[in-house]
């Protein structure tokens, strides 16, 4: 593994295993446990999408692990306002901090920014590109949860835009996943990625009915219609609130059914799902700790 995490397809499925089990490792960290391990490190995060889940586990990590933390801020605050370049940004915070976390709404930014970068560059979310720490962390979870291998799996929702989705089934191509796709003709996973997958391994069917697939699958994964990823808010309209989990879909339900999400979620979930024993996207959310500790000591060269 290189010292960039920009994608999912530059992990072998050796390396996700090592990360996912060093993960269990940090998890007392993750939970309150003192370290040291990256004292004297600063890691900066830039930021030009919002954030929630991503920016603030990996400070917490980062925190949790002894070191500390320096933020862009708002783009709107910063010279990214005056017109400096994400190149010319890059190769200055890179004299500041020992790695850089980059979220950016342009697919591609993260490995672009990396040709620039003396130090180690994590692709937190690039446009509807990759988002490889939100897969480990959803395989973290899985894992955790549920069980890698042999493992049935819907992704609901947006698969066109949804970068989360497409980071995801790469990984989960790995594992030899059975796969259901499951969205709106016009939120269809791109063909492109699919042809990938089936050349990986995985089994891939595609529907828009979740109801005919509820009662067969151990993982349901629903994301969220991405009003800001649409070119035209009259196509998002058509689709929007066209998938929602309920108690009563959920009647017909495998017992062992997990269901996650990587949030932020609009309506896509019922909050009355919260308290079933099928929820995990909470849990979820935790599980991001452990696996970005993971991946910041690895960047910096502490494990």
């Amino acid at each position: 593994m290189s010292q960039h995490i920009i994608s999912m397809k530059d992990f072998s499925r050796d390396e996700i295993d090592i990360i996912l089990n060093m993960a269990r490792e940090f998890e007392p960290i993750a939970r309150g446990s003192k370290s040291s391990l990256l004292s004297g490190k600063i890691l900066a995060t830039l930021f030009y999408e919002p954030s929630t889940r991503t920016r603030l586990s990996f400070e917490t990590a980062m925190k949790r692990l002894g070191g500390d933390v320096i933020d862009l801020g708002s783009v709107e605050s910063s010279s990214v306002a005056k017109g400096e370049t994400l190149a010319d940004t890059i190769r200055v915070i890179g004299n500041y901090a020992n790695a850089i976390v980059l979220r950016h709404p342009r697919e591609g930014a993260a490995r672009m920014a990396a040709e620039y970068s003396k130090v180690p560059i994590i692709n937190a979310g690039d446009g509807a590109g990759h988002h490889p720490t939100q897969t480990l962390l959803d395989l973290y979870t899985i894992a955790r949860e549920s069980n890698l291998s042999d493992m049935r799996i819907a992704l609901v929702g947006d698969l066109k835009y949804g970068r989360t989705v497409h980071s995801l089934a790469y990984a989960l191509s790995l594992y030899h996943a059975d796969i259901t796709l499951i969205s709106p003709k016009q939120l269809q996973m791109p063909d492109i990625i699919k042809k990938d997958l089936k050349k990986q391994g995985a089994n891939i069917r595609e529907t828009s009915n979740i109801e005919e697939v509820i009662g067969e699958i151990d993982v349901l994964y629903v994301t969220r219609i991405q009003k800001e990823r649409f070119p035209d808010t009259a196509e998002y309209q058509k689709v929007a609130g066209i998938y929602r989990v309920t108690e009563e879909l959920l009647e017909n339900a495998r017992d062992n059914l997990i269901i996650m999400h990587p949030m932020p979620r609009v309506d896509e979930i019922d909050p009355s799902v919260d308290r079933t024993k099928y929820a995990r996207y909470f849990q979820q959310s935790f599980y991001g700790v452990p696996v970005r500790m993971t991946l910041l000591a690895m960047a910096m060269g502490a494990v």
